[in-house]
């Protein structure tokens, strides 16, 4: 993971000067240092540039860890930042938003900061403070919170998608472009001060959430890359918080804790919520420095609750006290403001009330500014009660679907911390009681009794820094076991950096280091019948710790897909590796399983080789599995917290689950199709008949998992397709109707790949019948297909269907349009090109047989609930508004034709059908004219509901989405 073994640095003869440990953080970024050149003294006589007020604040927080006795000081850089226009100070925090200069702004150029001034780009643009408190005026040009989308898998995270629904001529980044551009600022004002040590040659550690997924902490690393920094390494931040705390304590630590305790480390930041759980234990026989070690026994879910959903609740409140819905503009204005609301009454001293001011819009932008008052009392009900409310140990959290969708994150359903507190403590608390192993060294005295209940608490977090919360948290604790000692820290905006810069101290062999072990076992799963597993990864697993799972060789096919269900067990933590065990849904919860499909050169394309498995935990948790032949290796990452997650789901074999076939019928559908495109004896056209005589039902009852069999059959003879435009035709349809939607059964996206590897620009018969089958077959399968398949299909179609179908055959153009219609991955601007072009084939009557596919494609293009695709990649309102308004007046809704009436109606519905997001949903006027044309056509009162208040699709809606029938237990996302 483009890191360093500690050992090997260990024997680095040169190690680098400064060890470095930053803090990404959700809404602050910070910088902390090690001097490993300098003494104690000696770093504490330098000043760096700074306001008198930040240096008085970094010398306390200095003070804590520095002292006569101490080995090395860390430090916290104070970074260089634009703080309004013409004014750059050095603070100890870099706010977490990158803001596009508005063209009336201009920041000049700084003497004392060359790296500082801004590009000759046509729209400059800065990170820091002045893109905070610019963003408040122009929130549509400030990108915030990126590090959330990090972790949202509802959306391409790659993608450029921030600022989420910003201004039209702000350029948009992806989460890691955005996270890069804080990681580089912190680099060149590093790289500025210290010229001969610049930040890429020295140790750097990086702070993340202990329960980001894999896919996050790929980004974050990205992110580095992107700023230049190719060489960093990985700390949990409830850990780096922990390290911190030891540091500030580095003399006195052992006497504040006692052998037995359970330590909480409770740390809510602007993002998210994170709960981690240590263990006191024993010192080894052999560590003759430290009397105890520290164990890391568990982390909680993965929580997007933090101070952004403060923010959410103080701004929704604000709006309900002005008595109206506010334009998404004003909205963001209001978010702005209500972060800063939400951080006045939570520090002390605090004001009684204060007054949100909220500029007018367009011809009122002078005189129809809005304000509101809020109280103390107020926020105090809002913010306390409503996330930290007194609640018993056995309470449930909440998994309805949260009402805080405004800014497209999938903030937790519940929105109350102690909650979720409780049900961690509940599953954890007695997590890694008494695991560990006897010392062999160990006396006859008897071992401390560990405890079952949270003895002491660390706080971290920007949201913890406020008085009351954290008396919130104490009291909760205090009522489910007796009240706890709270580890005192002295600035928790920088505990997280300082303790990173500690680790990276730790990792040469400073300081004591914490065990973190897994707590879980994991298995993977070898047998079906009965279902049972190997143990890979015991409880007691290490950082660093390898293992090989010799005891169980397995035949790996090769060529083929192949699936590896993983399992995992918080209660069976005695398992060993390489033992096997029946699989007890009980006790053993099932993870995403790897999907994939090998390949080794010197074999041929399918083969079966005998393989052990080896696997090995990372320093963060990440699980590594190989597959081991003779001298290959073959790495297959399980996302070990996949499923813990409460912004995804993992496959919970729904498609799989919905029915099997037995073998002897499976070998009829084979003959059959053999019969068909090997043999010729058996027409194309009685294939389906056949094998729906042969199976005992219609093909709209046949399995998924017997469909993804036919297909598997269809690819062996694929190459057959080319006897004839009738066999071709015939297996186009079969093969997109055994694969579609395209996901829901294991391996799909590889299976998608391998049919456009085959099929793409690859028809053997220019006949229009055989390409509007092969239409059909991308249509089907296009959830499985990636943005770049989408896109490169959609511009071969554009070519004709842009320019105009008159000299096309109608079949083939129908079906055309309905594939546009189908590839919700478009970027945003080709969605909108193809919905024009459908506009305006529907203001011309001659384009009436294609008013069906067109209506169709218009209902998916411009859908406020896409059926697969990303959140980012939904047309905005405005466009729908605008295309509604056309539509009203278009000759296509007057055709007599009921069934195309009906089509039509459904695509108003699917246009403004109400989301509860202000960005997705379209205004009130736009949600009145479309009633108003549901009404003249009389569409059925669902479809009205769904657009007057909102709902789910039921299955006879969402086949009219996908526009076929959906394979049973498979079912779309709306």
């Amino acid at each position: 993971m483009n890191s360093r073994n500690p050992s090997n640095e260990q024997d680095d003869p040169l190690p680098p000067r400064y060890c470095i440990g930053i803090d990404l953080g959700t809404t602050n970024c910070v910088l902390a240092y090690v001097d490993t050149e300098a003494s104690a003294t000696e770093a504490g006589a330098s000043k760096p540039e700074a306001d008198q007020s930040e240096e008085k604040q970094r010398k306390e927080s200095d003070a804590s860890s520095a002292n006569a006795n101490t080995e090395f000081t860390v430090r916290t850089f104070l970074v260089p930042q634009w703080v309004d226009l013409g004014v750059a100070e050095s603070r100890s925090t870099l706010p977490s938003f990158h803001y596009t200069l508005h063209p009336s702004e201009q920041l000049p150029h700084s003497d004392a900061h060359d790296w500082l001034n801004p590009s000759d780009d046509a729209l400059a643009s800065c990170v820091g403070e002045y893109a905070r408190i610019a963003g408040l005026l122009h929130p549509g040009r400030q990108i915030a919170s990126a590090k959330s989308w990090l972790s949202h898998e509802g959306v391409d995270r790659t993608a450029d998608l921030l600022p989420w629904h910003g201004d039209h001529d702000v350029p948009r980044r992806s989460p890691a472009d955005a996270s890069a551009s804080y990681l580089k600022h912190l680099a060149d004002a590093w790289d500025a001060e210290h010229p001969d040590h610049p930040m890429s040659e020295q140790d750097i550690v990086i702070t993340l959430p202990a329960s980001f997924d894999e896919v996050a902490r790929e980004l974050t690393i990205r992110a580095a890359k992107m700023a230049g920094l190719p060489r960093i390494q990985l700390i949990e931040e409830p850990q780096a918080a922990f390290y911190a705390w030891l540091d500030r304590h580095r003399n006195e630590w052992q006497d504040l804790v006692q052998v037995g305790q359970l330590i909480l480390v409770c740390d809510i930041g602007g993002g998210t919520t994170d709960l981690t759980l240590i263990r006191v234990r024993p010192a080894d026989s052999d560590d003759q420095s430290n009397v105890v070690q520290f164990h890391r026994v568990a982390v909680g879910k993965h929580l997007i609750l933090g101070g952004d959903n403060l923010d959410l609740a103080v701004a929704k409140a604000a709006e309900a006290k002005l008595g109206r819905t506010l334009s998404p503009r004003q909205w963001q204005q209001l978010l702005a403001a209500a972060r800063q609301t939400k951080e006045t009454f939570l520090s002390e001293p605090r004001p009684e009330r204060t007054t949100i001011h909220l500029p007018g819009e367009g011809s009122s932008l002078i005189g129809g500014g809005l304000s509101v008052e809020m109280t103390a009392e107020e926020v105090d009900s809002l913010l306390l009660d409503g996330f930290f409310p007194e609640v018993d140990m056995e309470s449930e959290v909440d998994a309805q679907q949260s009402g805080f969708q405004e800014v497209g994150l999938p903030y937790a359903a519940d929105p109350a911390v102690t909650k979720h507190l409780a049900e961690f403590l509940r599953e954890h608390r007695r997590t890694g009681l008494d695991d560990t192993a006897a010392d062999d060294n160990a006396t006859d005295q008897p071992k401390p009794k560990e405890s079952d209940q949270v003895n002491l608490v660390l706080f971290n977090g920007g949201v913890l820094t406020a008085p009351a919360i954290r008396k919130r948290v104490i009291g909760s604790l205090t009522k489910w076991f007796s009240e706890p000692a709270v580890l005192e820290s002295a600035r928790l905006d920088l505990a997280v950096a300082q303790g990173a810069a500690h680790y990276a101290m730790v990792r040469r062999g400073h300081g004591v280091r914490i065990a973190a072990n897994l707590a879980r076992t994991y298995f993977m799963q070898i047998e079906q019948n009965p279902p049972r597993a190997v143990c890979v990864i015991p409880a007691d697993a290490q950082a660093g710790q390898s293992f090989r799972i010799d005891q169980v060789p397995m035949d790996l096919r090769v060529g083929v897909p192949v699936s590896f269900p993983l399992w995992v067990s918080s209660t069976r933590l005695a398992d060993r590796p390489g033992e096997v065990v029946d699989i007890d849904p009980n006790t053993m919860t099932p993870l995403p399983p790897i999907q994939t499909a090998l390949k080794d050169r010197k074999r041929r394309d399918q083969s079966t080789m005998q393989i052990v498995i080896e696997s090995e935990l990372s320093e963060i948790g990440t699980v590594g599995l190989f597959c081991v032949s003779d001298a290959k290796r073959w790495r297959l990452e399980f996302d070990i917290r996949g499923t813990l997650e409460t912004d995804r789901e993992s496959h919970d074999y729904a498609g799989e689950s919905a029915g099997i076939v037995d073998e002897e019928t499976l070998d009829e559908c084979r003959q059959l199709i053999a019969r068909v495109f090997v043999e010729g004896t058996l027409k194309p056209s009685l294939l389906i008949k056949r094998l729906q005589t042969t199976i005992g039902t219609s093909r709209d009852q046949w399995p998924p998992a017997l469909l993804r069999q036919l297909w598997e059959s269809l690819m062996e003879v694929q190459d057959h397709r080319r006897r004839s435009p009738a066999h071709e035709s015939r297996w186009l349809n079969l093969a997109g109707f055994a694969l579609r939607p395209g996901y829901g059964v294991a391996v799909d996206d590889w299976r998608t790949s391998q049919t456009w590897r085959m099929i793409y620009g690859k028809i053997s018969h220019p006949d229009h019948q055989v390409r509007a089958e092969s239409y059909v077959m991308w249509r089907r399968i296009a959830g499985g297909m990636t943005a770049g398949q989408q896109s490169q299909l959609a511009t071969s179609l554009g070519r004709w269907l842009l320019g105009g179908t008159s000299n096309q055959d109608m079949a083939e153009a129908n079906e055309a349009w309905r594939t546009i219609g189908s590839l919700e991955r478009l970027p945003i601007d080709q969605k909108r090109s193809f919905a024009t072009a459908v506009m305006e084939s529907l203001d011309r009557k001659k384009a009436s047989p294609l008013y069906p596919s067109l209506f169709w494609t218009l209902g998916r293009l411009a859908s406020r609930v896409l059926a697969y695709g990303p959140l980012n990649l939904i047309v905005p309102a405005t466009d729908v508004s605008h295309w509604l308004q056309k539509l009203s007046h278009s000759p296509s809704l007057n055709t007599g034709d009921e069934a195309t009436k009906r089509l039509a109606a459904f695509t108003i519905t699917q246009m403004t059908r109400r989301c509860d997001d202000r960005f997705r949903d379209v205004d009130q006027p736009t949600r009145d004219r479309a009633l108003s044309l549901l009404d003249r056509l009389g569409a059925p009162d669902h479809w009205i509901e769904l657009v007057k208040n909102g709902g789910q699709l039921d299955h006879e809606e969402q086949q009219a989405v996908f526009g076929d029938t959906l394979p049973l237990g498979i079912e779309l996302r709306g």
